[in-house]
C-alpha cells in the first residue's frame, strides 16, 4: 500500500513593507475599535460616592435611559424640561418619578428643578415621567436606575 506524501501548509510570505502595511491596519482597526467602545461606555453614567447626574427631558423623552449608582451613596438629579409653557400636552412640565424612593421631581418648562436621595436597597428601578406623551406607558418617557451593593 503506497502512503501518500503529505504537502506542506502554506506558509504566507510577506516582505517588509508588506508586514508594516499588515501592522498599521491591524493598529487603525484596533483604534477605531477602542474608539467606537469608548464613545458608547462615555454614554452611561456611573455613579461616584458624589453622584449627581443632568437630565435633559423633552416630548422625545430623556437623555440617558440609564443611571447606575450605589446603595448608601447620595444621588442628585437636575431635571431640566426643553419644552415651552406652550405645548399643548403638559404645558411644557416634566417629571421625574422613582416610586420605590418616594421620588416625584417636576421641571417647569425651559427650567430646571433638583433632588437628592439615597438608594438603600440594591436593584433595578424604573423611572419615569407622567406629566404628557403617554406617561408612563409610552417607552421615551421611562428610564432605569441600577443600584449596585
Amino acid at each position: 500500500m503506497r502512503m501518500k506524501r503529505r504537502q506542506p501548509h502554506a506558509v504566507l510570505r510577506m516582505n517588509s513593507h508588506q508586514r508594516i502595511a499588515y501592522v498599521v491596519l491591524r493598529l487603525i482597526i484596533a483604534l477605531f475599535l477602542s474608539v467606537i467602545t469608548y464613545s458608547w461606555l462615555s454614554r452611561i453614567p456611573f455613579a461616584t460616592p458624589t453622584s449627581s447626574f443632568d437630565l435633559s427631558m423633552d416630548m422625545g423623552g430623556y437623555n440617558t435611559n440609564i443611571i447606575y449608582a450605589q446603595v448608601g451613596q447620595p444621588i442628585t438629579i437636575r431635571l431640566t424640561s426643553l419644552d415651552h409653557q406652550y405645548h399643548p400636552d403638559g404645558g411644557g412640565q416634566h417629571q421625574f418619578a422613582l416610586d420605590a424612593f418616594d421620588v416625584n421631581l417636576i421641571a417647569p418648562p425651559l427650567g430646571s428643578d433638583t433632588v437628592r436621595f439615597t438608594p438603600d436597597m440594591p436593584g433595578t428601578y424604573v423611572y419615569y415621567c407622567d406629566t404628557c406623551c403617554g406617561g408612563r406607558e409610552s417607552p421615551t418617557m421611562q428610564g432605569t436606575l441600577i443600584v449596585q451593593a
